[in-house]
């Protein structure tokens, strides 16, 4: 499958920000997984340290989207001893603020998801037509839409300069940044960018991927809604950087390839937030009360519970894992839980017995 970027030179244009040193030379480590992961532990605590005298974003503001049932069998990995089938999510928006050296401002949605057109995923959609109606609505709770959210908070979508999520699966950008051609399924025109000025920041390694998925990929991801979209509105990058004031992205392979994390400096210290995990005990999995995951973390020496909907690598995803947990604090609310925010929640439902998390960050906040 051709994709928008393959006739363009977007692949080629320069990256933005700060690039993070400490991570390079993963690769190179000799040895198997776990010499890599005593290695990406040790880093992670370099940039720690560095990321900290990077300063504070203007702002963090939380915005919720839409609560959905999602497989306990992914979420919790092999952990839970739970009888439901399904359990309970809620993904949320981050919208970031800050000011660059020169005085600009700058605004940044991390997971800003379309979740109309998410819909379409192949896994999803599945899903949907096994699902009576009446049971979907009991089920999924919509809370606010990407552009409702932003007139609440009074940012013009022309004022957004970035997208950022930490990997593509589910996500159908064509409303967001806009195509070069009629699209029959939205209405028969060309879509005009709702963020017209804002840059998507994607791991060039998921750019490249999604022109030709393998099996295991393909029930997350629609390829087919890029074949069209602004090549002009990708901004690549190799890795991990600092794009502004208390502001990084960390590259965190495992999950998917190009997958990356948002990492924070706050008034509460650092935060980091990514999917590769549902609930902040999954990073300190020996506090959980939920049923079957301390004792499977401590029987098969876990230090974490990965979220494992598409198992790509597993070995680097509970490598990127450590990364994310050794980067982040620990809760003011909860010392035996850390600051780590999953990009999806777990969220407590009457309809899935076995899943209420022992604790719930519900949001950042920062200004």
């Amino acid at each position: 499958m051709k994709l928008a970027w393959q006739d363009s030179d977007v692949l080629d244009l320069p990256t933005l920000g700060t690039r993070v040193p400490a991570f390079d030379g993963l690769i190179e480590v000799p040895g198997g997984y776990g010499a890599k992961l005593a290695w990406a532990r040790d880093q992670a605590k370099v940039f720690r340290t560095e990321f900290a005298t990077t300063g504070t974003p203007d702002s963090v503001t939380t915005c919720d989207l839409i609560t959905l049932p999602y497989p306990t069998k992914f979420g919790l990995f092999r952990a839970s001893r739970a009888i439901a089938p399904f359990l309970s999510i809620t993904n949320r928006m981050l919208v970031v603020r800050w000011t660059e050296n020169d005085g600009r401002k700058r605004v940044l949605l991390f997971e800003p998801s379309d979740h109309e057109l998410g819909q379409n995923t192949p896994y999803f959609a599945a899903l949907i037509r096994r699902t009576p109606k009446p049971l979907q609505s009991l089920l999924t709770t919509q809370h606010g839409t990407v552009l409702g959210h932003l007139t609440r908070l009074g940012i013009e979508p022309e004022d957004v300069d970035y997208l950022l999520f930490d990997h593509l699966h589910t996500q159908d950008l064509r409303r967001w940044v806009g195509t070069t051609s009629p699209q029959p399924d939205l209405g028969g025109a060309v879509v005009r960018p709702a963020f017209p000025n804002a840059k998507v920041i994607v791991q060039r390694h998921e750019l490249l991927a999604m022109s030709q998925l393998h099996p295991l990929q393909q029930p997350w991801y629609q390829p087919e809604t890029y074949q069209d979209v602004r090549p002009d509105a990708f901004l690549p990058v190799d890795g991990s950087l600092i794009l502004g004031p208390g502001v990084a992205v960390v590259e965190t392979p495992g999950h998917v390839l190009g997958n990356q994390t948002i990492v924070l400096n706050t008034s509460t210290g650092i935060w980091a937030s990514s999917e590769n995990v549902i609930a902040a005990e999954c990073l300190t999995p020996e506090h959980s009360r939920m049923p079957g995951i301390a004792r499977w973390a401590r029987t098969w020496g876990q230090e974490v519970v990965i979220n494992a909907n598409t198992i790509e690598t597993t070995a680097e995803q509970y490598n990127s894992l450590i990364v994310e947990k050794t980067l982040v604090d620990r809760s003011q609310t909860d010392p035996r839980f850390l600051q780590f925010f999953p990009s999806s929640e777990l969220t407590a439902s009457w309809a899935n017995p076995g899943t209420s998390p022992t604790f719930t960050h519900k949001a950042i906040a920062h200004s």
